[in-house]
């Protein structure tokens, strides 16, 4: 939505707001706000709901649901509107942790996964994660949720490789174990570092909620880095321990959607209860847009999930941060930020200087969140849209050095294809649903854009890099893990006797 269309529809939420003012007592009471001093490092609690795009959260205008958390979350922080997340899972995932576009961290396909066993891994040595960085200067880290970039099996270190102290997560379908390892909701499939195991009977939401609650008790007193890339709201749907008769798939998304509010909840009430909560920035984003076999409605107007496409609906995330006390809270803000951006900010804000060794793409927006008002990126970037071919041996094939990809500032926005040919042009601000392609306009002003983001282009590198897909040995695939142990229903998982393979160089 850009800003004149939020304008227009700014009134049709009046009600929803002033509802909002009644919950935030309820939700988070009446504290009094701390300021931070110099040397205080402030906590990073950072929320990734899977496949979930604007059009399902009520601050932004959904209509089919209602998020009063996370609209809390919103009205009393700040609502960002310009935030472009990758349009698939694995590329938005690599680029959070490494600050790097796909072009360059490699990273591009939704096929580059181990579970379809072409050996790719994320391989933290070539790209540094921002949580290896903080971990390293003091931060206590930790993991929940859904990982997907690398199998345990081969690799049950690989969360500490990554930077992650302690960590609860469920790997993604895992290829010759797929039955078992698919299951991320009920009787769920998680890692830790304990092995992995089957958790009978139990939802995962809540294991990994759990988990992170736990997390910041034990760690309350030293500064925390909190990653938490939920499970929610990705298919299979299912129905949840609060709404178990919801049968219809509309139903179990929606009821997946109100879940994934509940656990937000269950995180900011912990950080009030630790008294921790004023010195906590809470991020609230998602990978990509929603699956588009769902149709959401926003500001009244039916919206199909975006997932896998590069248009809006597809990246431009919903974005909230959350701090009480902090500069610009309760503000909206148009400033053009992507993902690569996190990992600069979240260095900045805990005074880290940045590895200059690293190439990191993106640009910190801390100085929006300290209380100025102009951020120096003007174009943000998407790509990751175009998946991997299997050929006919088996083997993943990447067809294009160089994949499509979408490049836009505040009001226009271009589609540049794998011949690196601006092939479509749109005006965001009076088109904001993308319907009239300007690629042949005479007008001035859109024939000076193209040039402004063809001279964009020829500074982007001609070949995509790419994982290295022979690097792991996959016979493992064929039997089940060697350090699989099933749970029976036990909350506590037990060590196998039997060491877990590893890594084949």
């Amino acid at each position: 939505m850009n800003k004149l269309h939020y304008q227009m529809n700014k009134i049709l939420q009046l009600n929803k707001l002033f509802l909002l003012v009644g919950l935030t007592i309820l939700f988070f009471g009446c504290k009094p706000a701390s300021v931070e001093t110099s040397d205080t490092k402030p906590n990073f609690l950072f929320i990734l709901v899977d496949d979930l795009g604007k059009e399902w959260i009520s601050a932004y205008g959904a209509d089919s649901v209602q998020t009063p958390v996370i609209d809390e979350l919103a009205a009393t922080g700040i609502t960002f509107h310009n935030v472009y997340s990758m349009p698939q899972c694995t590329p938005s995932r690599v680029t959070l942790l490494t600050g790097k576009y796909p072009y360059n961290h490699g990273w591009i396909n939704h096929y580059d996964v181990p579970r379809w066993g072409h050996g790719a891994r994320f391989d933290p040595e070539k790209n540094v994660t921002v949580a290896n960085i903080l971990n390293q200067n003091g931060y206590k880290t930790c993991a929940a949720g859904k990982w997907q970039i690398n199998d345990f099996r081969l690799e049950p270190e690989a969360m500490v490789n990554a930077g992650f102290e302690d960590y609860c997560m469920w790997t993604g379908g895992e290829g010759g174990n797929e039955e078992i390892s698919s299951h991320r909701y009920w009787d769920p499939y998680i890692h830790t570092k304990e092995g992995s195991s089957v958790y009978e009977g139990k939802f995962g939401p809540d294991i990994f909620c759990d988990f992170i609650i736990d997390f910041m008790k034990e760690n309350k007193d030293d500064p925390m880095y909190i990653y938490y890339p939920m499970v929610l709201t990705h298919g299979p749907l299912v129905h949840t321990p609060v709404e178990p008769n919801a049968s219809t798939k509309i139903e179990k998304h929606i009821a997946m959607t109100g879940y994934t509010d509940i656990i937000v909840k269950r995180l900011v009430d912990a950080l009030d209860e630790l008294e921790i909560r004023d010195n906590t920035y809470v991020i609230f984003t998602t990978d990509n847009g929603t699956a588009g076999s769902v149709i959401g409605y926003m500001d009244g107007r039916a919206v199909r999930g975006g997932k896998t496409f590069l248009t809006e609906n597809g990246v431009n995330a919903p974005f909230v941060i959350n701090r009480p006390g902090g500069l610009n809270m309760g503000s909206e803000s148009w400033a053009m930020i992507d993902f690569t951006d996190m990992f600069p900010t979240f260095l900045e804000l805990a005074g880290i200087a940045l590895p200059a060794e690293e190439n990191i793409d993106g640009i910190s927006f801390a100085p929006l969140l300290m209380g100025e008002n102009n951020h120096s990126r003007d174009w943000v970037l998407a790509m990751g849209s175009l998946a991997g071919r299997i050929g006919d041996d088996d083997m993943i094939k990447n067809w294009y050095d160089f994949r499509d990809r979408a490049l836009r500032n505040e009001r226009f926005k271009v589609y540049v294809d794998t011949l690196r040919t601006i092939n479509r042009l749109f005006d965001l601000e009076t088109d904001p649903f993308e319907q009239e392609n300007l690629i042949e306009s005479d007008d001035d002003i859109h024939k000076e854009i193209i040039q402004y983001f063809q001279e964009i282009l020829t500074g982007l590198p001609e070949k995509d890099n790419n994982p290295d897909y022979t690097r792991l040995d996959t016979s493992i695939y064929d039997v089940p893990p060697a350090f699989l142990v099933k749970s029976h229903g036990k909350d506590k998982m037990r060590k196998s006797n039997m060491s877990p393979p590893v890594i084949q160089n």
